[in-house]
Protein backbone atom coordinates (compact mmCIF):
# COMPACT_ATOMS: atom_id res chain seq x y z
CA UNK A 1 0.00 0.00 0.00
CA UNK A 2 1.20 3.75 -0.59
CA UNK A 3 2.19 5.84 1.95
CA UNK A 4 1.16 9.36 2.49
CA UNK A 5 3.70 12.05 1.17
CA UNK A 6 6.23 13.42 3.54
CA UNK A 7 4.97 16.84 4.64
CA UNK A 8 7.50 19.24 5.55
CA UNK A 9 5.83 22.60 7.95
CA UNK A 10 8.01 25.29 8.63
CA UNK A 11 9.74 28.50 7.63
CA UNK A 12 10.84 29.20 4.31
CA UNK A 13 13.75 31.72 3.39
CA UNK A 14 15.62 33.02 0.34
CA UNK A 15 19.36 31.75 0.00
CA UNK A 16 21.66 33.79 -2.13
CA UNK A 17 25.41 32.82 -2.73
CA UNK A 18 27.41 35.32 -4.33
CA UNK A 19 30.77 33.58 -5.51
CA UNK A 20 33.99 35.51 -6.40
CA UNK A 21 37.60 35.77 -6.37
CA UNK A 22 39.23 37.81 -3.37
CA UNK A 23 42.79 38.59 -4.41
CA UNK A 24 43.04 41.80 -2.65
CA UNK A 25 42.02 44.18 0.32
CA UNK A 26 39.87 47.19 -0.29
CA UNK A 27 42.46 50.52 0.32
CA UNK A 28 39.58 52.34 2.28
CA UNK A 29 39.19 49.48 5.03
CA UNK A 30 40.99 45.96 5.71
CA UNK A 31 38.75 43.98 4.29
CA UNK A 32 38.74 41.81 1.16
CA UNK A 33 37.34 42.72 -2.51
CA UNK A 34 35.35 40.25 -3.90
CA UNK A 35 35.71 40.31 -7.95
CA UNK A 36 33.81 38.39 -11.03
CA UNK A 37 30.93 37.74 -8.95
CA UNK A 38 27.98 35.18 -9.89
CA UNK A 39 24.66 34.90 -8.48
CA UNK A 40 23.18 31.23 -7.08
CA UNK A 41 19.93 30.98 -5.76
CA UNK A 42 18.04 28.31 -3.69
CA UNK A 43 15.34 27.56 -1.78
CA UNK A 44 16.72 27.96 2.30
CA UNK A 45 14.98 27.01 5.68
CA UNK A 46 12.09 24.33 5.54
CA UNK A 47 12.41 25.27 1.94
CA UNK A 48 15.48 23.60 1.63
CA UNK A 49 14.81 20.58 3.50
CA UNK A 50 11.60 20.10 1.43
CA UNK A 51 13.53 20.34 -1.72
CA UNK A 52 16.44 17.45 -0.41
CA UNK A 53 13.46 15.16 0.62
CA UNK A 54 11.84 15.35 -2.82
CA UNK A 55 15.29 14.32 -4.39
CA UNK A 56 14.96 10.76 -2.42
CA UNK A 57 11.07 10.63 -2.76
CA UNK A 58 7.90 11.73 -5.51
CA UNK A 59 5.64 13.50 -2.97
CA UNK A 60 6.90 16.04 -0.62
CA UNK A 61 4.85 18.87 0.25
CA UNK A 62 5.56 22.21 1.96
CA UNK A 63 3.35 24.04 4.57
CA UNK A 64 4.65 27.37 4.67
CA UNK A 65 4.37 31.40 4.54
CA UNK A 66 5.46 33.43 1.60
CA UNK A 67 5.46 37.14 0.49
CA UNK A 68 4.18 38.53 -2.64
CA UNK A 69 7.15 40.26 -2.91
CA UNK A 70 10.30 39.40 -5.27
CA UNK A 71 12.09 37.38 -2.92
CA UNK A 72 8.78 35.38 -2.39
CA UNK A 73 7.87 34.68 -6.30
CA UNK A 74 11.62 33.56 -6.98
CA UNK A 75 10.96 30.95 -4.58
CA UNK A 76 7.63 29.70 -6.13
CA UNK A 77 9.79 29.62 -9.48
CA UNK A 78 12.69 27.65 -7.62
CA UNK A 79 10.08 25.14 -5.53
CA UNK A 80 7.43 24.77 -8.10
CA UNK A 81 7.62 21.28 -10.23
CA UNK A 82 9.46 19.94 -7.28
CA UNK A 83 7.75 20.21 -4.25
CA UNK A 84 4.52 20.99 -3.75
CA UNK A 85 3.37 23.95 -1.91
CA UNK A 86 0.79 25.08 0.35
CA UNK A 87 0.86 28.64 1.83
CA UNK A 88 0.10 30.06 5.42
CA UNK A 89 -0.51 34.16 5.09
CA UNK A 90 2.56 36.38 5.78
CA UNK A 91 3.18 39.40 7.67
CA UNK A 92 5.96 41.37 6.68
CA UNK A 93 8.15 40.56 3.64
CA UNK A 94 9.89 37.29 2.84
CA UNK A 95 13.32 36.59 4.38
CA UNK A 96 16.50 36.93 2.16
CA UNK A 97 19.56 35.64 3.29
CA UNK A 98 22.88 36.30 1.40
CA UNK A 99 26.27 34.90 1.49
CA UNK A 100 29.02 36.65 -0.35
CA UNK A 101 31.67 33.49 -0.68
CA UNK A 102 35.26 33.44 -2.46
CA UNK A 103 36.68 30.10 -2.48
CA UNK A 104 35.01 28.05 -1.03
CA UNK A 105 34.60 30.60 2.36
CA UNK A 106 31.72 32.40 3.24
CA UNK A 107 33.29 36.25 4.02
CA UNK A 108 29.96 37.52 4.84
CA UNK A 109 25.84 36.81 5.24
CA UNK A 110 23.48 39.93 4.94
CA UNK A 111 20.18 39.29 6.14
CA UNK A 112 16.64 41.23 4.84
CA UNK A 113 13.15 40.71 5.16
CA UNK A 114 10.77 40.32 8.37
CA UNK A 115 8.44 37.82 7.32
CA UNK A 116 6.42 35.29 9.58
CA UNK A 117 3.52 33.72 9.62
CA UNK A 118 0.93 36.17 9.95
CA UNK A 119 -1.01 36.57 13.44
CA UNK A 120 -1.45 33.83 15.42
CA UNK A 121 -5.65 33.53 14.85
CA UNK A 122 -5.38 34.40 11.23
CA UNK A 123 -2.50 31.79 10.48
CA UNK A 124 -4.37 29.18 12.67
CA UNK A 125 -8.04 29.54 11.18
CA UNK A 126 -5.93 29.08 7.98
CA UNK A 127 -4.27 26.11 8.72
CA UNK A 128 -7.37 24.62 10.97
CA UNK A 129 -9.81 25.37 7.99
CA UNK A 130 -7.66 24.94 4.40
CA UNK A 131 -6.24 22.78 2.81
CA UNK A 132 -3.67 22.71 5.56
CA UNK A 133 -5.43 20.20 7.68
CA UNK A 134 -6.89 18.17 4.75
CA UNK A 135 -2.35 17.50 3.56
CA UNK A 136 -1.70 16.42 7.03
CA UNK A 137 -4.95 14.05 7.49
CA UNK A 138 -2.75 11.89 4.39
CA UNK A 139 0.48 12.55 5.51
CA UNK A 140 2.71 9.55 6.01
CA UNK A 141 5.08 11.55 7.99
CA UNK A 142 5.68 15.26 8.75
CA UNK A 143 8.65 16.84 9.39
CA UNK A 144 9.28 20.63 11.03
CA UNK A 145 11.84 22.67 9.86
CA UNK A 146 11.53 25.13 12.29
CA UNK A 147 13.59 28.24 11.78
CA UNK A 148 11.37 30.90 14.40
CA UNK A 149 9.03 32.36 12.41
CA UNK A 150 5.91 31.35 13.14
CA UNK A 151 4.85 28.25 10.75
CA UNK A 152 5.32 26.01 13.28
CA UNK A 153 3.87 27.78 15.84
CA UNK A 154 0.43 28.46 13.68
CA UNK A 155 0.48 25.25 13.01
CA UNK A 156 1.14 23.25 16.62
CA UNK A 157 -2.93 22.42 17.17
CA UNK A 158 -3.14 20.49 13.91
CA UNK A 159 0.93 18.64 14.56
CA UNK A 160 -0.30 17.64 18.08
CA UNK A 161 -3.02 15.29 17.23
CA UNK A 162 -0.76 13.62 14.11
CA UNK A 163 -0.60 9.78 14.45
CA UNK A 164 2.37 9.62 12.01
CA UNK A 165 6.10 10.29 12.82
CA UNK A 166 6.56 13.66 13.07
CA UNK A 167 9.98 14.81 13.13
CA UNK A 168 10.97 18.07 14.96
CA UNK A 169 14.06 20.30 13.68
CA UNK A 170 13.80 23.10 16.43
CA UNK A 171 15.34 26.60 16.83
CA UNK A 172 16.20 28.63 19.59
CA UNK A 173 13.36 31.48 18.72
CA UNK A 174 10.99 28.96 17.82
CA UNK A 175 7.98 26.80 19.23
CA UNK A 176 8.91 23.78 21.46
CA UNK A 177 8.19 20.58 20.00
CA UNK A 178 5.01 18.92 20.38
CA UNK A 179 4.49 15.64 23.11
CA UNK A 180 4.93 12.76 21.52
CA UNK A 181 7.77 13.54 18.33
CA UNK A 182 9.14 10.43 17.13
CA UNK A 183 12.26 12.52 16.86
CA UNK A 184 13.76 15.63 17.83
CA UNK A 185 17.35 16.95 16.08
CA UNK A 186 18.82 19.92 17.85
CA UNK A 187 22.32 20.58 17.01
CA UNK A 188 24.38 21.07 19.92
CA UNK A 189 23.82 24.76 20.01
CA UNK A 190 20.19 23.97 20.08
CA UNK A 191 20.42 21.71 22.86
CA UNK A 192 21.74 24.30 24.89
CA UNK A 193 19.52 26.71 24.31
CA UNK A 194 16.33 23.55 24.84
CA UNK A 195 17.93 22.27 28.46
CA UNK A 196 16.79 23.92 31.31
CA UNK A 197 19.72 23.12 33.56
CA UNK A 198 23.40 23.27 32.61
CA UNK A 199 25.02 21.52 29.75
CA UNK A 200 26.89 18.68 30.40
CA UNK A 201 27.28 17.43 26.71
CA UNK A 202 25.20 16.07 23.99
CA UNK A 203 25.05 12.31 25.78
CA UNK A 204 23.45 13.89 28.92
CA UNK A 205 21.19 16.15 26.85
CA UNK A 206 20.14 14.01 24.61
CA UNK A 207 18.62 11.54 27.57
CA UNK A 208 17.32 15.00 29.15
CA UNK A 209 15.79 16.81 26.64
CA UNK A 210 14.01 13.06 25.85
CA UNK A 211 11.85 13.49 28.94
CA UNK A 212 11.87 17.64 29.46
CA UNK A 213 9.35 17.19 25.35
CA UNK A 214 8.07 14.43 26.00
CA UNK A 215 9.54 12.80 22.71
CA UNK A 216 10.33 9.35 21.99
CA UNK A 217 13.59 10.08 20.50
CA UNK A 218 15.52 13.28 20.46
CA UNK A 219 19.06 13.06 18.40
CA UNK A 220 21.94 15.71 19.12
CA UNK A 221 23.37 16.58 15.72
CA UNK A 222 27.30 17.25 16.42
CA UNK A 223 28.36 17.38 12.85
CA UNK A 224 31.49 15.77 11.87
CA UNK A 225 30.90 13.49 14.97
CA UNK A 226 27.59 12.23 14.16
CA UNK A 227 24.55 12.33 16.69
CA UNK A 228 24.14 11.16 20.34
CA UNK A 229 20.74 9.58 20.25
CA UNK A 230 18.19 9.18 23.66
CA UNK A 231 15.22 7.42 23.16
CA UNK A 232 12.43 6.86 25.64
CA UNK A 233 12.63 3.42 26.28
CA UNK A 234 16.07 4.23 27.71
CA UNK A 235 18.20 3.30 25.01
CA UNK A 236 21.68 5.19 24.09
CA UNK A 237 24.01 5.48 21.24
CA UNK A 238 26.45 7.13 19.67
CA UNK A 239 25.60 7.61 15.68
CA UNK A 240 29.09 8.27 13.89
CA UNK A 241 29.37 9.37 10.71
CA UNK A 242 30.57 7.48 7.48
CA UNK A 243 34.15 7.94 6.46
CA UNK A 244 33.75 10.49 3.38
CA UNK A 245 35.91 13.23 2.67
CA UNK A 246 35.25 16.40 4.26
CA UNK A 247 33.51 19.50 2.98
CA UNK A 248 34.07 23.25 3.80
CA UNK A 249 29.88 24.26 3.65
CA UNK A 250 27.76 22.90 6.28
CA UNK A 251 25.53 24.96 5.28
CA UNK A 252 21.88 22.76 5.07
CA UNK A 253 23.25 19.64 6.50
CA UNK A 254 20.82 19.78 9.78
CA UNK A 255 17.70 20.02 7.12
CA UNK A 256 19.57 17.03 4.92
CA UNK A 257 19.90 14.81 8.03
CA UNK A 258 16.10 15.65 8.95
CA UNK A 259 14.75 14.84 6.27
CA UNK A 260 16.14 11.54 5.51
CA UNK A 261 15.53 10.65 9.06
CA UNK A 262 11.83 11.61 8.38
CA UNK A 263 11.37 9.66 5.16
CA UNK A 264 12.78 6.70 6.80
CA UNK A 265 10.91 6.62 9.71
CA UNK A 266 7.72 6.78 7.42
CA UNK A 267 9.12 4.00 5.79
CA UNK A 268 8.31 2.06 9.31
CA UNK A 269 12.58 2.48 10.14
CA UNK A 270 13.41 2.66 13.65
CA UNK A 271 14.97 5.60 15.34
CA UNK A 272 18.50 4.77 15.35
CA UNK A 273 17.85 3.23 12.11
CA UNK A 274 16.56 6.81 11.07
CA UNK A 275 19.21 8.85 12.53
CA UNK A 276 21.88 6.73 11.16
CA UNK A 277 20.66 7.40 7.21
CA UNK A 278 20.02 10.62 8.40
CA UNK A 279 23.67 11.28 9.58
CA UNK A 280 24.89 9.38 6.28
CA UNK A 281 22.96 11.50 4.37
CA UNK A 282 23.98 14.67 5.74
CA UNK A 283 27.74 13.81 5.89
CA UNK A 284 27.43 12.92 1.54
CA UNK A 285 25.99 16.30 1.71
CA UNK A 286 28.84 18.03 2.86
CA UNK A 287 31.48 15.86 1.35
CA UNK A 288 30.09 17.03 -2.18
CA UNK A 289 30.10 20.70 -1.57
CA UNK A 290 27.02 21.35 0.93
CA UNK A 291 24.09 23.58 -0.11
CA UNK A 292 26.71 26.04 -2.21
CA UNK A 293 26.51 22.95 -4.73
CA UNK A 294 23.18 22.86 -5.55
CA UNK A 295 22.18 24.86 -8.73
CA UNK A 296 18.13 25.13 -9.65
CA UNK A 297 16.97 26.64 -12.91
CA UNK A 298 13.84 28.74 -12.02
CA UNK A 299 10.38 26.63 -13.95
CA UNK A 300 8.72 28.51 -16.39
CA UNK A 301 5.56 27.66 -17.90
CA UNK A 302 6.58 26.11 -21.14
CA UNK A 303 8.65 23.80 -19.31
CA UNK A 304 6.36 20.72 -19.39
CA UNK A 305 2.61 19.56 -18.62
CA UNK A 306 2.34 20.96 -14.99
CA UNK A 307 -0.33 20.87 -12.31
CA UNK A 308 -2.82 22.84 -11.62
CA UNK A 309 -0.96 24.03 -8.34
CA UNK A 310 2.61 24.07 -10.37
CA UNK A 311 0.73 26.01 -12.74
CA UNK A 312 -0.40 28.53 -9.93
CA UNK A 313 3.00 28.93 -8.33
CA UNK A 314 4.37 29.75 -11.74
CA UNK A 315 1.82 32.43 -12.45
CA UNK A 316 2.46 34.08 -9.32
CA UNK A 317 6.16 33.93 -9.03
CA UNK A 318 6.40 35.39 -12.03
CA UNK A 319 4.20 38.26 -11.64
CA UNK A 320 1.12 37.46 -14.25
CA UNK A 321 -2.76 37.11 -13.44
CA UNK A 322 -3.76 34.11 -12.10
CA UNK A 323 -7.54 33.19 -13.51
CA UNK A 324 -10.01 30.74 -11.74
CA UNK A 325 -13.45 29.60 -12.23
CA UNK A 326 -15.13 26.00 -10.76
CA UNK A 327 -18.62 24.28 -11.60
CA UNK A 328 -19.56 20.83 -12.33
CA UNK A 329 -19.05 20.95 -16.35
CA UNK A 330 -21.58 18.23 -17.26
CA UNK A 331 -22.00 17.95 -20.90
CA UNK A 332 -19.85 20.69 -21.88
CA UNK A 333 -21.59 23.03 -23.94
CA UNK A 334 -21.15 26.12 -26.10
CA UNK A 335 -22.27 28.49 -22.70
CA UNK A 336 -18.99 26.95 -20.82
CA UNK A 337 -16.57 27.58 -23.67
CA UNK A 338 -18.12 30.90 -23.91
CA UNK A 339 -17.45 31.61 -19.87
CA UNK A 340 -13.91 29.97 -20.00
CA UNK A 341 -13.19 32.15 -22.98
CA UNK A 342 -14.02 35.26 -21.73
CA UNK A 343 -12.33 33.98 -18.15
CA UNK A 344 -9.11 33.46 -20.26
CA UNK A 345 -9.03 36.96 -21.64
CA UNK A 346 -8.96 38.31 -17.72
CA UNK A 347 -5.67 37.25 -17.25
CA UNK A 348 -2.47 35.52 -18.24
CA UNK A 349 -3.77 31.76 -17.00
CA UNK A 350 -6.51 29.80 -16.26
CA UNK A 351 -7.36 27.11 -13.96
CA UNK A 352 -10.66 25.00 -13.96
CA UNK A 353 -12.14 23.80 -10.39
CA UNK A 354 -14.31 20.75 -11.15
CA UNK A 355 -16.75 19.05 -8.65
CA UNK A 356 -15.76 15.21 -8.46
CA UNK A 357 -18.32 13.23 -9.46
CA UNK A 358 -19.51 12.59 -5.72
CA UNK A 359 -19.76 16.28 -5.08
CA UNK A 360 -21.99 16.39 -8.50
CA UNK A 361 -24.32 13.81 -7.09
CA UNK A 362 -24.62 15.34 -4.05
CA UNK A 363 -25.46 18.69 -5.67
CA UNK A 364 -27.68 17.58 -8.84
CA UNK A 365 -28.95 14.26 -7.74
CA UNK A 366 -28.63 10.64 -8.04
CA UNK A 367 -29.25 10.55 -12.24
CA UNK A 368 -25.27 13.40 -12.19
CA UNK A 369 -22.95 13.38 -13.73
CA UNK A 370 -23.79 12.19 -16.63
CA UNK A 371 -20.25 12.48 -17.94
CA UNK A 372 -17.48 11.51 -15.06
CA UNK A 373 -14.75 13.18 -13.79
CA UNK A 374 -11.93 11.69 -15.66
CA UNK A 375 -13.91 12.40 -19.29
CA UNK A 376 -15.02 15.71 -18.06
CA UNK A 377 -11.29 16.76 -17.03
CA UNK A 378 -9.97 15.57 -20.53
CA UNK A 379 -12.04 17.81 -22.44
CA UNK A 380 -11.69 20.81 -20.41
CA UNK A 381 -8.28 20.63 -21.19
CA UNK A 382 -8.09 19.85 -24.46
CA UNK A 383 -9.50 23.77 -25.03
CA UNK A 384 -7.09 26.07 -25.60
CA UNK A 385 -8.04 28.86 -22.90
CA UNK A 386 -7.64 25.91 -19.89
CA UNK A 387 -4.11 25.95 -18.58
CA UNK A 388 -4.46 23.54 -16.26
CA UNK A 389 -7.99 21.44 -14.50
CA UNK A 390 -8.62 20.10 -10.90
CA UNK A 391 -10.84 18.41 -9.05
CA UNK A 392 -11.91 18.59 -5.64
CA UNK A 393 -14.20 16.54 -3.66
CA UNK A 394 -16.57 19.49 -1.61
CA UNK A 395 -19.70 20.57 -2.48
CA UNK A 396 -17.96 24.54 -2.81
CA UNK A 397 -15.02 25.81 -3.69
CA UNK A 398 -13.41 27.31 -0.76
CA UNK A 399 -10.78 24.85 -0.08
CA UNK A 400 -9.45 25.07 -3.65
CA UNK A 401 -9.78 28.46 -3.76
CA UNK A 402 -7.42 28.91 -0.84
CA UNK A 403 -5.14 26.21 -2.35
CA UNK A 404 -5.26 27.71 -5.66
CA UNK A 405 -4.85 31.45 -4.51
CA UNK A 406 -6.36 33.17 -7.55
CA UNK A 407 -5.74 37.03 -8.34
CA UNK A 408 -9.42 37.01 -10.22
CA UNK A 409 -12.59 33.91 -9.27
CA UNK A 410 -14.56 34.24 -11.94
CA UNK A 411 -18.34 33.33 -11.72
CA UNK A 412 -20.77 32.54 -13.79
CA UNK A 413 -24.12 33.74 -13.48
CA UNK A 414 -26.13 36.31 -11.77
CA UNK A 415 -24.97 37.30 -8.35
CA UNK A 416 -26.05 41.26 -8.99
CA UNK A 417 -27.90 41.35 -6.08
CA UNK A 418 -26.73 39.05 -3.86
CA UNK A 419 -23.13 38.00 -1.99
CA UNK A 420 -21.09 35.61 -3.45
CA UNK A 421 -20.84 32.15 -1.62
CA UNK A 422 -17.01 32.18 -1.89
CA UNK A 423 -16.68 35.85 -0.64
CA UNK A 424 -15.09 35.30 2.46
CA UNK A 425 -12.47 32.63 1.46
CA UNK A 426 -11.43 35.50 -1.35
CA UNK A 427 -11.73 38.26 0.81
CA UNK A 428 -8.81 36.20 3.19
CA UNK A 429 -6.77 35.90 -0.06
CA UNK A 430 -7.25 39.34 -1.58
CA UNK A 431 -8.46 38.11 -4.65
CA UNK A 432 -11.60 39.87 -6.76
CA UNK A 433 -14.71 38.29 -8.13
CA UNK A 434 -15.86 38.93 -11.48
CA UNK A 435 -19.08 37.78 -12.41
CA UNK A 436 -19.83 37.21 -16.24
CA UNK A 437 -23.26 36.85 -17.53
CA UNK A 438 -24.10 33.06 -18.79
CA UNK A 439 -24.79 32.85 -22.47
CA UNK A 440 -29.09 32.69 -23.25
CA UNK A 441 -30.43 29.36 -23.48
CA UNK A 442 -26.98 27.39 -23.27
CA UNK A 443 -27.62 25.19 -20.07
CA UNK A 444 -26.76 21.34 -19.56
CA UNK A 445 -30.60 21.07 -17.70
CA UNK A 446 -31.72 22.44 -21.41
CA UNK A 447 -29.76 19.34 -23.20
CA UNK A 448 -30.75 17.23 -20.88
CA UNK A 449 -34.59 18.48 -21.09
CA UNK A 450 -34.10 18.10 -24.97
CA UNK A 451 -32.62 14.69 -25.12
CA UNK A 452 -35.16 13.35 -23.19
CA UNK A 453 -38.20 15.34 -25.40
CA UNK A 454 -36.46 13.03 -28.49
CA UNK A 455 -36.86 9.98 -26.80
Amino acid sequence: MKRGPLVVVGDCLLDVDVEGEAARLAPDAPVPVVEGTSEQLRPGGAGLAALLAARDDDEVILVTALGDDDAGRTLHSLLAGRVEVVRVPMRGTTVRKTRVRARGQTLVRIDTGDGRAAGADPARAALRDGPVAAVLRRAGAVLVSDYGRGVAEAARELLAGLDVPVVWDPHPRGALPVPGCALVTPSEAEARVLCREPYTGPDQAARHLTDLLRARAVAVTMGAQGASLACADGHHTRVPPPALGSGQDACGAGDRLASAAALALRAGRSAEEAVAAGVAEASRFVAEGGAAAIRLKRAEMGDRPRTAIEVAELVRASGRQLIATGGCFDLLHAGHVSLLRRARALGDALIVCVNSDESVRRLKGPGRPLVGQRDRVEVLRALGCVDAVLVFEEDTPEAVIEQVRPHVWVKGGDYSERRLPEQEVLDRIGAEAVVLSSVPGRSTTNLIAAAQKER
